[in-house]
This record gives C-alpha cells, sequence and structure tokens, in this order.
C-alpha cells in the first residue's frame, strides 16, 4: 500500500506502523523481513513519533513559493508584528536553484535603525555546497557549506542569541556550523533583534520594505518558513525537520494568509515525504507502493487474542448474516485490505445499528466491542469524494452517532476495562467521532450553516465551527470503571488540609475546532459547563466526600485520557458551573476531585475514640429507655410506639456501626454489614419521619383513626426502608459496596439511596419543627396574657424565649436535625467533634 493508507491499516486493526529499528534490532529487523521474503524498501513509521501526519491526506496541502529567474521585482512580505527577541531561531525547506553561483538572499530583516538587522544569505562554492551566512545587526558570519546543491529539497534552521552572540546553522537536522561573539550584547551592542521590522523573503532590502537588486536576489522555492523568539533544541529541530510545529514562543508561523505575495511570485503545493527504509533509512514518496509490517504491544497483541479465542462470534455473525455479506470480519488479524467507500459504510452501519438497538446481547463481549471500534475506524477514515450524495452523508452521520451512544451504555463497562491494554479507555471513541464531523464539510451551504446530529447522550455539530458532546452519563461509566481507574488515581493529590484520593469527570466532554478550508486551526476559546455535582454522607465516622472544582483540562485520545491546565484558566466558578478560557482549542470537560479532611494521627484516633464511646453511651442508654418502656407500664399510645421503633432502629445501627471496621477484611461480612447498615439507619431516618408526622397531627386536624394512622406508621417506618435497600441491592448488587470501608459506594449513584431520602427526611422535618415552634410561641404568648397580663416586657419576652427553645432542644435530636451538621464537617476539625457528638448521642 502506499503509505497513508499503510498507516491507516494498522491503526484501524490497534497496531502501528513498524518503528525505525535500533542499531541492536538490526539483524532482528532484516531477520524478519526474510521470513516474509521481503526485498527492499519497507514503510517504517519514525521512532520518536514527530513525523507529523495529517487524518487525511487530500486536505493536508502545502504551499510553495517559487522564485524562477533573478529579478528585482519578486519578493514575498511576512504581514505579521515582530516583537523584540533577544534570541531568535528560523527555519523552512528549500530548493535551491544551481544554475546560478552569485550571492542570494534567502530572507531579509529590517528595522529602521539597522536594514541589515537579521539576514540570511548563500551562494554555491565550486565544490558544489551552498555555502550560509548569517547577518545581525550588520554583522556578518563566516560563509560555511551546510548541503550539497543537488537540486534536491532540504531543511535549514538558523539560530542567533544575543548571550555571548552564539549562533549555529543547521541542515537536514545536523549542525552544520556554530560560533559565538556574532555582535554579543555589550555596552556600544543593542541586546535584541529589534521588534516591529519589515520581513522580505528572497530579496535584500536595502531601504526598509524596498531597494531590491537583481544580483542578490534568490532563486529557488521555499516553504514552511517558521520563526520563534528563541533558540530551538536539537531535538525541536529535528521535530520541525518532519513538519512538526513547535508552538512555544513561536513568532511566525506559515500560512499563505499570512504572506504578501508580488504577483510574478507562483505559488504551489507539494506533497509530504515519509519515512522509508530496509537496509537504511531514507525518505520516498508517501503515494508510492510498498510492503509494510504491523507492530503489536504484547500487551495489547495478547488481550486482542484472547478475546479472539473466547468470542462466540454472535453479534458479528448477525451483522453479516443481516448484511448477507462480511461486514464484520471474526478475525481483526486475518481480515483483507479493503477499501471502503460512502455507500458501502452507510449499509454496514445501518445493519450495525439495527443489531445494536435489538439489544439481543445486552452486553458486548469484549471481541465484539473490538470489532464495532474496528468498523468505526475504518467508516472514520473514509475518503468523501466530490459529487457523492449528501443525504447519503448525512444518514452516516447519524448512524455513527448512533452506534457510539450505544457502545458506550452503562451494561458495557466491564468490556471496556476488558479490553483497556488495546484501546485506552472510551476516549478513542471521542477522536473517532472528531475524525467523523470532518466528513460533513460537503452538508454545508449557503442556505445551510450548521449540522446537528444527536442519539440521546451523544451528539455532533458542525458549521465553521466544529463541536461534538459527550453527555455525562455517556463517558464518565466508562471512565470510572476498573479499566481506567488508574487515570485517576495517578490525580491524587494533596494540598493544604485536604487530600485527593480520586478525581472524576464532573461535566459533560466537549470538543471545539475552528475550520479554515476544512483544516483545523487551534484558537483561543471560552466556554461554560454545568457541573454534575454528587453527594457522600456517611454515618458518624466523620469521613464526609465532597466534590470540589480543581481544574479543567484537554484530552490526549491516543494516550487513553491525558488531563492537563495547559493554557486554561477559570473566568469564573460556581457551584453549577464553570466558565474557563483556554488559549487553544481540544477536548474540554471540568474536572472534579472528591476530597476528604487531612487529618494527624492524634486527630484520626480522637474521632474513632468519639465514635466508639458516643455510640456505646447511646446504646446503653438506649436499651434502658427500651426496657423501662417495657417494663414499668408505660401506658400504650401512638407516641410511645413510635419512641420504641425510634430506639430499636437507632440502637440496631449504632451496634453495628460500632463494629463495622471489624468487617473490612471479610468481603462477604462486609457486605452483609452494608446492607444493615442501610436498613437500620434507612429505619431510624424514617421514623424520625414518623416522629415528625405523629408532631404534625397534634398540631393540624388528621381525618385519620388512630389505628389506621398506627399502619401507615409501621409502612412509613420498616416498609420504607426495606424497599429501598432491597431495590438498591436488586438494580446494583456489584456496585453496592464501598473499595475500602463498610459503606455504600460513593464511587457510584448507589450513595443515592441513602443521601436523597435523608435529605427528603431532613427537608420535611425542618418543616415540621418551622411549624411546632409557630404554634408553641403563640400558644406561650396567649397562656402569658391570660395567666399573668400584667407581668413585665422583659419577663414575657423570657417566657416566649423559652417557649421557643424548649421544643427546638427537645425536638432537633427526635427529629433527626443535627445531621444537617453534616455537611460542615469539610470546613473544620472542630465541626466533625460536633458532628460526632450531637448524632451519637442523638
Amino acid at each position: 500500500l502506499d503509505w497513508w493508507h499503510a498507516d491507516r491499516y494498522c491503526e484501524q486493526r490497534f497496531a502501528q506502523l513498524l518503528v525505525e529499528p535500533q542499531d541492536t534490532e538490526q539483524a532482528s529487523f532484516s531477520k524478519l523481513l526474510q521470513s516474509h521474503h521481503v526485498r527492499g524498501s519497507v514503510w517504517l513509521n519514525e521512532r520518536d513519533g514527530v513525523l507529523h501526519k495529517p487524518k487525511r491526506r487530500r486536505d493536508h496541502i502545502v504551499p510553495v513559493l517559487v522564485f524562477g529567474d533573478k529579478t528585482d521585482t519578486k519578493y514575498v512580505k511576512v504581514l505579521s508584528d515582530f516583537p523584540a527577541m533577544p534570541a531568535v531561531t528560523a527555519c523552512a525547506h528549500l530548493q535551491w536553484d544551481t544554475r546560478t553561483q552569485e550571492i542570494a538572499t534567502i530572507f531579509s530583516y529590517a528595522v529602521p535603525t539597522f536594514i541589515n538587522e537579521f539576514q540570511l544569505r548563500g551562494f554555491v562554492d565550486e565544490e558544489g555546497f551552498v555555502r550560509f551566512a548569517l547577518i545581525v545587526h550588520g554583522h556578518h558570519s563566516p560563509y560555511l557549506p551546510v548541503f550539497r546543491a543537488d537540486g534536491q529539497w532540504h531543511h535549514f534552521c538558523v539560530t542567533w542569541q544575543q548571550e555571548n552572540g552564539t549562533w549555529a546553522i543547521y541542515a537536514d537536522g545536523k549542525r552544520r556550523a556554530s560560533a559565538s561573539g556574532l555582535c554579543a550584547g555589550g555596552p556600544s551592542a543593542p541586546q535584541a533583534v529589534y521588534g516591529q521590522g519589515t520581513f522580505i523573503i528572497g530579496q535584500d532590502q536595502d531601504s526598509l520594505g524596498g531597494t531590491f537588486r537583481e544580483k542578490e536576489s534568490f532563486s529557488g522555492n521555499i516553504t514552511d518558513l517558521h520563526i520563534w523568539q528563541k533558540v530551538l533544541s536539537t531535538e525541536q529541530i529535528e521535530k520541525v525537520r518532519s513538519c512538526w510545529v513547535v508552538e512555544q514562543d513561536l513568532v511566525f508561523g506559515w500560512s499563505s494568509n499570512a504572506l504578501e505575495v508580488e504577483s510574478t511570485v507562483q505559488e504551489v503545493t507539494a506533497q509530504f515525504l515519509c519515512p522509508v527504509g530496509s537496509s537504511g533509512f531514507g525518505y520516498a514518496s508517501c503515494l508510492q507502493s510498498l510492503p509494510f509490517i504491523c507492530r503489536y504491544r504484547k500487551d495489547a497483541y495478547r488481550q486482542l487474542k484472547k478475546a479472539q479465542l473466547e468470542s462466540s462470534h454472535s453479534l458479528v455473525g448477525r451483522v453479516n448474516t443481516l448484511a448477507k455479506r462480511t461486514v464484520i470480519p471474526e478475525n481483526v488479524f486475518t481480515s483483507d485490505v479493503q477499501d471502503m467507500n460512502l455507500s458501502v459504510a452507510l449499509g454496514a452501519l445501518d445493519v450495525l445499528a439495527t443489531v445494536l438497538r435489538e439489544g439481543e446481547t445486552p452486553v458486548l463481549e469484549s471481541s465484539d466491542l473490538l470489532a464495532v471500534l474496528h468498523l468505526l475506524k475504518q467508516v472514520s477514515d473514509v475518503e468523501v469524494q466530490e459529487g457523492e450524495e449528501l443525504e447519503m452523508l448525512e444518514q452516516l452521520g447519524q448512524y455513527y452517532v448512533e452506534v457510539t451512544e450505544l457502545i458506550l451504555e452503562e451494561q458495557n463497562i466491564e468490556t471496556w476495562s476488558s479490553v483497556s491494554q488495546v484501546i485506552r479507555g472510551p476516549m478513542a471513541v471521542v477522536e473517532l467521532c472528531d475524525r467523523m464531523v470532518s466528513h460533513l464539510a460537503p452538508l454545508l451551504t449557503a442556505g445551510r450553516t450548521a449540522i446537528t446530529l444527536q442519539h440521546r447522550n451523544v451528539g455532533l455539530r458542525r458549521v465553521m465551527v466544529k463541536h461534538m458532546w459527550f453527555g455525562y452519563g455517556s463517558l464518565q461509566r466508562c471512565l470510572s470503571g476498573a479499566g481506567s481507574s488508574a487515570v485517576f488515581q495517578d490525580m491524587a493529590a494533596s494540598d493544604g488540609g485536604q487530600k485527593f484520593p480520586r478525581t472524576m469527570v464532573g461535566t459533560a466532554v466537549i470538543s471545539s475546532a475552528l475550520l479554515s478550508d476544512y483544516q483545523e486551526i487551534s484558537t483561543s476559546v471560552r466556554y461554560r459547563l454545568q457541573h454534575h455535582v454528587q453527594t457522600s454522607l456517611q454515618p458518624m465516622d466523620g469521613d464526609f466526600h465532597v466534590f470540589s472544582l480543581v481544574f479543567f483540562l484537554y484530552i490526549s485520545p491516543d494516550a487513553g485520557g491525558m488531563w492537563s491546565t495547559a493554557g486554561c484558566s477559570v473566568v469564573t466558578s460556581l457551584r453549577d458551573s464553570t466558565a474557563c478560557f483556554c488559549n487553544h482549542t481540544t477536548n474540554f470537560a471540568v474536572l472534579l476531585q472528591v476530597y476528604e479532611m487531612q487529618r494527624t494521627t492524634k486527630e484520626e484516633l480522637t474521632l474513632q475514640t468519639l465514635t466508639f464511646i458516643g455510640c456505646g453511651v447511646s446504646f446503653c442508654a438506649l436499651i434502658v429507655t427500651f426496657i423501662l418502656f417495657l417494663a414499668v407500664g408505660v401506658p400504650k399510645s401512638e407516641r410511645t410506639t413510635v419512641h420504641k421503633n425510634l430506639i430499636f432502629a437507632l440502637a440496631a445501627a449504632e451496634a453495628v456501626l460500632m463494629f463495622s471496621e471489624l468487617a473490612k477484611t471479610n468481603q462477604v461480612v462486609c457486605f452483609t454489614v452494608t446492607a444493615f447498615l442501610h436498613l437500620f439507619f434507612m429505619a431510624a431516618f424514617s421514623w424520625m419521619l414518623v416522629e415528625g408526622f405523629l408532631l404534625w397531627s397534634k398540631v393540624v386536624a388528621v381525618n385519620m383513626s388512630e389505628d389506621r394512622r398506627m399502619k401507615f406508621y409501621y409502612v412509613t417506618g420498616w416498609g420504607l426502608p426495606v424497599v429501598i435497600v432491597g431495590v438498591t441491592l436488586a438494580t446494583s448488587f456489584n456496585k453496592y459496596v464501598a473499595d475500602n470501608h463498610c459503606w455504600l459506594n460513593v464511587r457510584t449513584n448507589v450513595i443515592w439511596a441513602f443521601v436523597g431520602p435523608v435529605l427528603f427526611i431532613l427537608a420535611v422535618n425542618t418543616f415540621v419543627l418551622f411549624r411546632v415552634v409557630m404554634v408553641t410561641v403563640s400558644s406561650a404568648r396567649r397562656r402569658s396574657k391570660m395567666l399573668t397580663p400584667n407581668s413585665s416586657l422583659e419577663n414575657q419576652i423570657g417566657i416566649q424565649i423559652w417557649a421557643t427553645a424548649k421544643p427546638v432542644l427537645v425536638l432537633l435530636p427526635v427529629l433527626g436535625l443535627t445531621w444537617v451538621c453534616g455537611v460542615l464537617v469539610h470546613l473544620s476539625i472542630v465541626w466533625a467533634y460536633v458532628f460526632i457528638v450531637l448524632n451519637s448521642l442523638q
């Protein structure tokens, strides 16, 4: 295949094109080629991966300036504002015209104070070498040979820095000349290349921006000129030579839009070159057909082999049967090389979406997931031809979005984890969708300036700026799965009094890119994302997890999800959303980090001791009270019955809580303890709700008999907790218990089976308390006026304060409202002590 298709073939099969072998690998590499009867050249990738290849070869064209015969008219002006530069690097690809041996000016930079401020000149010597000389502030370096005048393309870089006047000239990645003392900074010399000058390609300026001479003009071709206000390292120069732009400190980047081209200078386009080699490492045209070898990482290869061997091929079989042809190969290793056009891609995705939609196999096998991703990779690489049916193209995009959503369903979390070595998490899908969006360009017309494709949680939008979004539910489930938990564990950090044990995506994941002539252009962007906030409430151990905005990020799908704050800053941060400004476009989301209080060993021991003592004292008091209710003949009533049930539920919950730490070592016991803790604490809160109902019935007339009320109270107090715990266990059995303690899992939505009802009960009981206090105060005021009508104002205020304080003090613990202070635990260790004392002694 040609290099583009070879590289694409390997990538579609979860591999990479073989890299250039090191010296120690040459023998085994030759042996490998011989075993496959390969002679001559083969396609390779560069080992350090610096070769920048565009996603679609047709879109990537390089403008080349053609300077014909030497004249005093041909010139190109760079339309860029140059700052003062204490250091400078200029690089370009150059094809020298060998017909003349006169001095030629490749570029000249002039400012009002110095016409020869920064300049590069060259000529062909008698031995057939092109010699370069660098001029800074009018000071001239010697002419030194840099590359052979062979009419081929060569890459060059020149560097200079004010400190010591150090300069260097590189050609084809190698340093050809260097020295120091070229206009070094000093009392009588400028300290930097002056800013706000005029940069001309192809001519020497004898006056600012003009007065050119024919004999000093450049003849040949030039492209890819870039200028930085720093000295690039050898490694960076090698990257630039391989067409990878170093963005940092870039003053001018090669672009036709940033050039003023004189009419007689031709503009053409050139093909990129790609690495090729067998006996040696060289370069050849990308469009040449050569053999190639795909390389797998060992762990990825083993996982892929295992998935293929254990596969039942059920999904693949159904898709191929429905399509009446091989849409998805059963074995990704032995699949044929085939070009996929728009029609074939549409038919394949149509059938695949139909099979996935039917959902006969609710959970995808590992091999099924890989097969679907293999097909999505092929479709995203389809080259859309001019004149294609636009309806087909739009339908293809719709099917693509639908298939993407279906493979990100919650039931496939474990499957994503099982192929984590082959595909580094679902962020690979984001990259595939990003590729797919670029195909939708033909759909845009003057009458239709935007297209939106959406299926539930995943969508694409294509205008001059293309947008993608992946709903929280789609990616969070997979990103939080076991396979990618390491990504978040690596982010654990400590900051002052808080430690961040894990990180989670707190918003949708979005992607935006500006397009010009179907090419992506990185630009600054401001965006706002809504938070998806979770809360955790744990029973009386002082260990509260809170979600806090830590930073924003971009995602590198190649690494399966790398998070970075590079180039971004917060504009505004609210509880429910964050607005950020970034100086580049890429994939964005807002990260929330779960943090807990970082306490000393002494503080932890104090909290544990307080919890154990408080619960122990409370447990004893509750048992004594319960026995008293039974033994001393307290008259039977609604009130005593409700009290007895609340006492029993609280006592049981606190007894289990005191010994829950001992259960951590045994998985089954820990699961059982968690279920009972959930049940008894839920029951305790339910009976606190009943206490609220009971109070309400004394305040407001209720048309219900006592017998019917008691049935309602029992259903609420015990029936509701049993239902909540039962449904939670049935729907979330495998993710019910937390990783490191016997309580509900805060990494999933299971915690809401406790937090949700608790928040509801606390809200209801707060309203009941408020109503009861109002009635009590009103009653106390009337009673005070009747019994002591002539008492002083101070006495009446005191009576009313006591009438307010008494029910509040009595009812706060009975209605469970002391639990509200739990939300303040993360603010200070003092609140942790207050919380434990109040609730362990409830």
